[in-house]
């Protein structure tokens, strides 16, 4: 479905039906616009945005594809290969898309300079592969681990020749500091971390090192997600903020708050931002290694509590419609029924969180228990309008949603860099043979 939605984008042909506030409409891909200028003579415009497609790191296999000794294929190569085929509808045949007959991916969940440079040898393969000239794969580097952030030049390094964009992901990058920092002592509530000196570090060295590897009108330094689709009138406030860091792109979650945020940059000179930050580039990397812990007497039992329910709640939304439905990133409603976007990152963060929280002391195994069950009941009456939805507090030991959810928290010290993929592809699978 994913290769097939990416083969309509290029082709142009993809529509969707979509109902909202009791009506229908179909949303597709807009035509060029065409338009008189002063001068009498037409003046065309692209109607649509440079789409870049997002390939999966390096970490999970696939059964897609099975190899002569049994094993699987690893999604991100797979991803390269049928990603960059398809595009070739467009770069070779109608160029809406690119106007220079450039193929654009996002490489996410990379750590250091090595496993950047694998990446670049595996675009060399594909070009190859399909007989294109070197470096018309383009890459959109994701900084969203800690090795790719404090090593994030020598990354840049490594695919000199095709780097558009280098982007900064707080959500995963937090997961990953969490994960990293485990045995360091028990991490601060979600909403602490974010004035933490680490992050607002990597996000400023973020952009410093796209200035000094030369990215100032050249190539895009990006910010991360807005993760409240429903907030608007609070994106509007805050998101604009990025742009002022020197930031030229950044993720929202939806077409329409895609076009509230282009309304920033007419409001702001990003060329002038990164023109006057170009003259004093700063790095910190010191500063990326700071970290803070709470101590046993940090928080009160009433504000452990709110954070462990919280969490759980979060989790719960998005893993049941996960494993039982397939749906992945979406909009979920948290504890106070507020829609947020959840995906597998902000999953990471909540077990990982929790995980953390487990092993230095600050609650029990049995309290996070208690927590699941009390904080299923409340996803369970969230999604009671969902004729799919399958109850778990109808049968907590026998539910593999809630299983999921419990093993992410209770082995989230065993998972690799806290990523929460392995255990969910394990419980779809499951869930899928039911």
């Amino acid at each position: 479905m994913s290769y097939k939605n990416w083969l309509g984008l290029n082709a142009g042909s993809l529509e969707c039906s979509i109902s909202k506030n009791g009506k229908s409409f179909i949303r597709k891909l807009a035509s060029d616009k065409i338009f008189i200028g002063r001068d009498g003579v037409d003046l065309e415009l692209p109607g649509r945005s440079l789409m870049f497609v997002r390939n999966v790191g390096h970490l999970m296999t696939n059964s897609a594809i099975m190899l002569d000794d049994g094993s699987e294929i690893f999604e991100g190569i797979m991803d390269a290969v049928f990603t960059s085929l398809i595009s070739l509808h467009d770069v070779k045949i109608c160029r809406n898309n690119s106007k220079h007959g450039s193929i654009y991916i996002v490489k996410p969940k990379m750590h250091g300079p090595d496993e950047v440079a694998f990446a670049d040898l595996l675009f060399n393969e594909c070009e190859d592969l399909l007989e294109i000239s070197r470096n018309t794969i383009k890459i959109g580097l994701m900084d969203e681990e800690k090795r790719t952030s404090v090593n994030l030049y020598e990354c840049v390094r490594q695919v000199k020749d095709r780097i558009v964009f280098i982007n900064t992901g707080f959500l995963d990058r937090t997961g990953d500091e969490i994960h990293t920092n485990m045995s360091l002592g028990a991490v601060l509530p979600k909403q602490q971390i974010k004035d933490m000196e680490w992050l607002s570090t990597y996000e400023k060295n973020n952009v410093s090192v796209g200035l000094k590897t030369g990215f100032h009108k050249t190539a895009q330094i990006g910010k991360g997600m807005w993760a409240k689709p429903d907030l608007m009138a609070e994106m509007m406030s805050e998101k604009i903020e990025h742009l002022k860091s020197g930031a030229s792109c950044a993720w929202v979650p939806s077409p329409t708050a895609a076009s509230l945020h282009a309304l920033h940059y007419h409001q702001v000179s990003v060329e002038s931002i990164q023109s006057e930050l170009s003259t004093h580039i700063e790095s910190n990397i010191d500063g990326m290694l700071r970290y803070s812990v709470l101590t046993l007497t940090s928080l009160s039992s009433e504000e452990i509590k709110r954070e462990v329910d919280n969490n759980i709640q979060g989790i719960l939304g998005y893993v049941v419609r996960w494993i039982d439905q397939g749906i992945g990133c979406s909009k979920v409603p948290d504890i106070n029924n507020i829609g947020l976007m959840e995906d597998r990152a902000t999953l990471r963060i909540s077990s990982q969180l929790l995980t953390n929280w487990i092993n230095n002391g600050i609650c029990s195994t049995e309290f996070i228990l208690d927590s699941l069950k009390k904080m299923a009941k409340i996803v369970d009456k969230q999604n009671e309008h969902d004729e799919n939805y399958k109850m778990m507090s109808s049968d907590y030991d026998n539910n593999l949603a809630f299983d999921a959810a419990k093993k992410l928290i209770i082995d989230g010290v065993n998972q690799p860099n806290g990523y929460t993929e392995p255990l969910l592809h394990e419980y779809r699978k499951r869930a899928k043979k039911v």
